[in-house]
């Protein structure tokens, strides 16, 4: 049975750091490309950051960039997500989430993952 556990959550403050973990249990991690989502409050579920298999290709949703870095250790079946000068519209619970299908660029597209976490909440106040 897959298991994808989110922590690192938190209440911060606008400008503040957090890492997002997600360890990955019941699969050969080192196959899957990783992905993170969130979905605020009200909000539909939005692509964040994605990271290829091989861990050398990476997407990011154009809001996030230069400021989160996903990375994985498959020695830990573990992938980051590396959040610094959070805005409180980076408020939201987010998800990690396995896609097992290879591709040349990680997939923006939820449905295109068939494992997900129960996500972790992140809140930034201004």
């Amino acid at each position: 049975q897959v298991h994808l556990v989110e922590s690192g959550g938190g209440l911060v403050q606008a400008r503040d750091s957090l890492r997002l973990s997600c360890a990955a249990s019941g699969l050969t991690f080192g196959i899957y490309t990783m992905g993170w989502f969130r979905q605020a409050v009200g909000k539909e579920r939005e692509f964040v950051a994605a990271i290829g298999w091989t861990g050398a290709s990476t997407a990011y949703v154009d809001s996030v960039k230069g400021r989160f870095t996903i990375s994985r250790d498959d020695a830990k079946n573990t992938v980051y997500l590396q959040m610094n000068s959070l805005k409180p519209e980076d408020t939201a619970v987010y998800y990690c989430a396995a896609d097992r299908t290879s591709r040349y660029t990680p997939s923006k597209r939820a449905s295109d993952y068939v494992y997900w976490g129960q996500g972790t909440q992140v809140t930034v106040s201004s």
